[in-house]
């Protein structure tokens, strides 16, 4: 009689412990795809800024050149090139070897910046998907425990809350770093750099 009890008892834990699971894992796919739709939308939202965006002296690039292109402008007063405008410098067109070193040397730059970004965002996705991982091995021992669950729920609701704080904030890190990678790319593209070979 006793043994049957226990066993209907274990029945129903067991079930609970399932039902437990299956609704924590409807919520988290219900968050990843709200997770999916906010991202969209702030890169909808990055795209159109940069469509807009306006050009002071306050943010205008300071790293990249100034490409000048035509004649020299000339001084109006004495009808020679002006002293203060950067003039290009002109390659000898006579030396393909130099030209090749310049442009190799470029393209080996622009890889180790690559290369760098990468493995910069590589390391954020990596520590975000071990937060995760982590979280949700949390929970699903909190959740498993009908009982833990209610002894500590003040406990764990705080835990809750500074996990996805931290998931939410690796992962804001992981998009700005995405974007600076696409935006790295795209330099070196604009700027004659052979494509990454994937």
């Amino acid at each position: 009689m006793r043994a049957c009890g226990r066993m209907k008892h274990m029945k129903r834990l067991v079930w609970m412990a399932i039902a437990a699971l299956l609704g924590f894992g409807v919520h988290l796919a219900s968050a990843q795809s709200l997770g999916d739709v906010a991202r969209s939308a702030r890169k909808n939202k990055t795209q159109q800024s940069a469509a807009n965006h306006k050009y002071d002296n306050d943010n205008l690039p300071k790293t990249d050149h100034l490409s000048v292109v035509g004649p020299a402008a000339a001084n109006s007063a004495t009808g020679a090139p002006d002293a203060a405008i950067p003039q290009p410098q002109a390659q000898d067109q006579n030396d393909p070897k130099a030209a090749a070193e310049e442009r190799q040397r470029q393209a080996d730059e622009w890889k180790s910046k690559l290369d760098e970004q990468q493995q910069k965002v590589d390391g954020l996705a990596h520590e975000l998907d071990l937060t995760q991982r982590e979280y949700k091995l949390r929970a699903v021992a909190m959740y498993s425990d009908a009982g833990n669950r209610l002894r500590n729920s003040t406990a764990w609701d705080k835990e809750d809350a500074d996990y996805k704080k931290q998931i939410e904030d690796k992962q804001k890190a992981l998009d700005a770093a995405k974007q600076e990678l696409s935006d790295l790319q795209e330099q070196a593209r604009k700027a004659g750099a052979p494509a990454a070979k994937e």
